[in-house]
C-alpha cells in the first residue's frame, strides 16, 4: 500500500476544497447549495468629495454621528440606512417617524452650541441657505467638525446627485446608487403610462403655492415644472422662471383646467367669487397634495409625481 505524505495530503486537501467551492458546497447532501449572498462595496477612508459649493471636502473616517440641517438631507440619509447615525435634526423636520426621536438643532437659524454638543463628526448642510449661515458653519468647521454643503438640487438629475454626494461621503455609495436606479425606474413607468394621454387631451394646469395676495406659482426650472412634463400635463406658467408672484386676474386668464394647492387651499380656491367662471373651479377639479412630496428634493420626489398624476389623470392612473 501506498504511503501518504504529508505534502500530498495537503495538496489533495486543497483540491478537495476547491471541487467543493466550484460546486456550489456539494457534500453528498440532496439539499440546494446556500446562495451566497452578494458582498458591497464600500467607498475607502479618507474620501474627498467636491460639495454643493464646488469647494472640496476630506472626510477622514466613515461618519458614526452625523446631524442634518435640512429635511430634504435627512430623508436622504434615512434612504441610505443611516438613520442610527443620525443624532441631530432641523425644527422642520418630519419624515420618517423616527425624526421625532432625534435631537432638534434648530430651524433657519441652527444652534451652533448645540451642534457641537452633539459631537458629530459630519454635519450634512445645503447650498439653500449655506451663504445665510455662512457664520454659523464656520464655527463648526473651527470646532474640528467636517461640514458638507449638499448641493441646492432643482431638477431630477440634482437630486441624483446630492443622493451620490451624500453616498459618497458617507460610505453609502452601493446603496446611493440603488435608491437613484429605483427612482429612475418608477419615473421611467409613469412616463410609459402618460404616453397614452394624445395631445389634445393634456390638461392646462394650474399649481398654486401660496394663497393672495401673495399668490405664488411654479415656473420653469423647478420640480413641479418638470413633474407635470413627465404626466403629459402642461404648467400655465410654464413660461415663468423659478417661484413667481403673479396678479390673480393674470392666474384667472391662464383658464386652467386643473389647480393644485400644495398648502391645503383646495377650499379656498372654490369659493373665489373671482375664479368661478375658470374651467378648474367650474368642474371642481381642484386637488390639495402633500407639499413635502412635490417640494422637497429627496427620494420620496416620485412619489409626488404619483399623487399629481393620480389627481390630474384619475382614469389613467388608477
Amino acid at each position: 500500500m501506498k504511503r501518504w505524505t504529508w505534502p500530498a495530503v495537503v495538496a489533495v486537501f486543497f483540491l478537495l476544497a476547491a471541487v467543493l467551492v466550484g460546486c456550489g458546497g456539494a457534500n453528498g447532501s440532496t439539499e440546494p447549495a446556500k446562495k451566497e449572498e452578494p458582498k458591497t462595496e464600500q467607498a475607502a477612508f479618507p474620501v474627498t468629495v467636491k460639495d454643493g459649493l464646488g469647494e472640496e471636502v476630506t472626510i477622514k473616517a466613515e461618519p458614526q454621528k452625523i446631524v442634518s440641517l435640512i429635511p430634504s438631507n435627512t430623508e436622504i440619509a434615512y434612504a441610505l440606512g443611516l438613520g442610527e447615525k443620525i443624532v441631530g435634526v432641523s425644527d422642520f423636520d418630519n419624515y420618517p417617524e423616527d425624526v421625532k426621536t432625534k435631537t432638534k438643532i434648530g430651524g433657519m437659524e441652527f444652534n451652533v452650541e448645540k451642534i457641537i454638543s452633539l459631537k458629530p463628526d459630519l454635519v450634512l448642510a445645503h447650498a439653500s441657505s449655506a451663504h445665510n449661515s455662512r457664520d454659523g458653519l464656520k464655527q463648526l468647521k473651527d470646532a474640528g467638525i467636517t461640514v458638507l454643503v449638499v448641493n441646492d438640487a432643482k431638477s431630477f438629475d440634482d437630486v441624483y446627485a446630492s443622493i451620490d454626494l451624500i453616498g459618497k461621503a458617507t460610505g453609502t455609495t452601493d446603496k446611493a446608487k440603488q435608491v437613484i436606479d429605483e427612482m429612475k425606474e418608477k419615473l421611467a413607468k409613469i412616463k410609459e403610462k402618460a404616453k397614452q394621454i394624445p395631445a389634445d387631451k393634456q390638461a392646462n394646469v394650474w399649481i398654486e403655492v401660496s394663497p393672495p395676495p401673495q399668490l405664488y406659482t411654479t415656473g420653469k426650472g423647478t420640480f413641479m415644472d418638470e413633474m407635470l412634463k413627465v404626466i403629459s400635463a402642461k404648467n400655465v406658467a410654464g413660461s415663468l422662471e423659478g417661484w413667481p408672484m403673479v396678479t390673480e386676474e393674470k392666474a384667472v386668464a391662464y383658464k386652467p383646467d386643473v389647480i393644485i394647492t400644495t398648502y391645503g387651499g383646495a377650499k379656498q380656491v372654490l369659493a373665489r367669487a373671482a375664479w368661478k367662471d375658470v374651467p378648474a373651479v367650474k368642474n371642481k377639479r381642484v386637488y390639495d397634495v402633500n407639499t413635502d412630496l412635490v417640494s422637497r428634493p429627496g427620494p420620496r420626489l416620485v412619489e409626488g409625481v404619483e399623487e399629481l398624476a393620480k389627481a390630474i389623470y384619475p382614469d389613467v392612473f388608477k
